[in-house]
């Protein structure tokens, strides 16, 4: 019985020590991949929502007003290259298209299509109206980073709705409005990168467009609902089929100066199935992870991701470009 007992004891102890080994080695091979994914998706749909906003409020059909300004907010805007030609056969049905011609633009070379799509445009829906809904759809849209290859291939539908009314027009041309909201919602997004993985994103955000110093400034929050959580900006499966989320726990802030891609300040907490930690993001840092006060004509260098087990600390710090 005593050499049970005693073998008994040394399985479990091993199968401990073994758990035990394989979690500290999780621990220090992780390379954050899951949380620059996120991120990388992110902001390269806070872009086409940037996009959406310019193409959209330059149509008057769309837009709602009696006659189109052809760029009017690209030169409000600064905007001297966008990298894409716009169809507009659909308009006056409610549709028109952004096709990318692979133009390279801040380290980013953006090809494919994206389809806009006013709901119930035939019973008099306008983007400028509370509550009109834009239908985005992501025809093998592909953004590929000039200086090392990498890309993301995106898939499947989005819909943005106008919580606030008005629009880029009414904040800038205009000027009849102090803010604007609106909301990001999409279910089931594909997302296929540069090794052949797909990745599967929920996006659920909030944005409220404003003009502090007279720059065009978006404040992002999360909106998604899951496992218990009301501020999930992301939900899905990862690159390598994993179950996620990503929390945001201080709203995420970017302005025209430094673009969608590099936000000055917010932070997010991802916790991805598969691992004992999370991953702490915090964005708007210096090259050395610290926090930074952007001024109106300076741009952080980028972001950090730090991860804990037990009393140790793991950190990556990324460049956005």
């Amino acid at each position: 019985m005593k050499k049970v007992i005693i073998s008994t004891f040394v399985i479990s102890a091993l199968a401990i020590g073994t758990i035990g080994c394989g979690k500290r080695k999780a621990f220090k091979n992780e390379d954050g991949q899951s949380s620059t994914d996120n991120r990388t998706v992110n902001s390269e749909n806070d872009a086409v929502v940037s996009d959406v906003n310019t193409v959209v409020g330059n149509n008057a059909l769309l837009h709602g007003r009696g006659t189109s300004s052809t760029n009017a907010l690209n030169a409000v805007l600064g905007i001297t290259a966008t990298g894409y030609t716009i169809d507009t056969t659909g308009a006056y049905t409610g549709t028109i298209k952004i096709n990318y011609d692979g133009t390279v633009i801040n380290n980013r070379k953006r090809e494919g299509s994206i389809r806009l799509t006013i709901l119930d445009y035939s019973t008099g829906k306008r983007w400028k109206q509370v509550g009109c809904i834009l239908k985005v759809d992501y025809l093998d849209f592909k953004v590929t980073r000039s200086s090392d290859g990498k890309f993301v291939l995106i898939n499947g539908t989005q819909n943005v709705t106008n919580i606030s009314g008005g629009t880029w027009w009414e904040l800038l041309i205009t000027k009849t409005q102090s803010s604007l909201a609106s909301s990001v919602t999409g279910s089931n997004l594909n997302v296929t990168f540069e090794d052949g993985k797909t990745a599967v994103y929920n996006i659920n955000r909030k944005f409220t467009y404003t003009l502090p110093g007279n720059i065009l400034t978006c404040t992002g929050e999360g909106i998604g609902f899951q496992n218990g959580m009301s501020t999930l900006e992301n939900y899905g499966t990862t690159r390598d089929g994993d179950a996620f989320t990503s929390n945001v726990t201080t709203p995420i802030v970017w302005n025209l100066t430094c673009g969608p891609w590099a936000p000055v300040q917010g932070k997010v907490d991802i916790k991805v199935d598969e691992k004992e930690f999370n991953l702490l993001c915090t964005f708007g840092v210096d090259k050395d992870g610290n926090e930074v006060n952007v001024g109106t004509n300076a741009c952080p260098y980028g972001w950090k991701i730090e991860w804990k087990h037990k009393k140790k600390t793991n950190k990556k710090i990324i460049g956005y470009l």
